[in-house]
């Protein structure tokens, strides 16, 4: 497994396996499934707060699914969330287990975060088993969180700090205030 920044040049896979993906993942989340909505998509890693990743099979060949970083807060709170989807091809064969884990030890090794959260929707079985596995706890409930497939759904809430981790000690983000 490899991941790789979601690029421009992936277009024509990305929405392809996002239309044959909808079944998948409806009503839990949503991924661009035209040229322009994709085109919209990726302009959001542009911004520092939010980083995307293909989860890849041998190197960066064929496309299991995606993790974003999103929502990326320095300062005291060194914390972000994360989503994820897999391709239809590719769910249920353990990629994205190993893809998470990857993008768990960057956001914790390369950006240095201190704390990652993943809303799941309760009856979403499989992305609850997903997370239980790399080690999240669940820290709540939230009726009406997030606005998904046009309605407000309850969430439960999942997250990981760095010391639940058996990653090596790393120096702090500079923008982490010494006291």
């Amino acid at each position: 497994m490899s991941l790789r920044p979601l690029a421009a040049s992936d277009q024509d896979e990305f929405v392809a396996l996002a239309r044959a993906s909808v079944g998948l993942h409806h009503p839990w989340y949503t991924m661009p499934t035209t040229p322009e909505d994709f085109r919209a998509y990726l302009a959001r890693f542009s911004q520092p707060s939010t980083e995307g990743f293909l989860v890849c099979v041998r190197d960066g060949e064929a496309l299991a699914g995606l993790v974003t970083i999103d929502s990326i807060i320095r300062g005291r709170f060194q914390s972000a969330s994360l989503s994820y989807a897999a391709f239809t091809p590719a769910a249920g064969r353990g990629y994205m287990s190993e893809g998470l884990a990857l993008v768990v030890r960057h956001a914790f090794t390369e950006l240095r975060l201190h704390r990652l959260e993943a809303s799941i929707q309760p009856a979403n079985h499989a992305s609850l088993r997903l997370v239980r596995r790399q080690g999240f706890r669940r820290e709540g409930y939230s009726p009406g969180m997030l606005f998904v497939d046009g309605a407000w759904w309850d969430h439960e809430r999942w997250a990981i700090i760095r010391e639940m981790t058996a990653l090596p000690p790393a120096d702090p983000h500079p923008t982490l205030p010494a006291r």
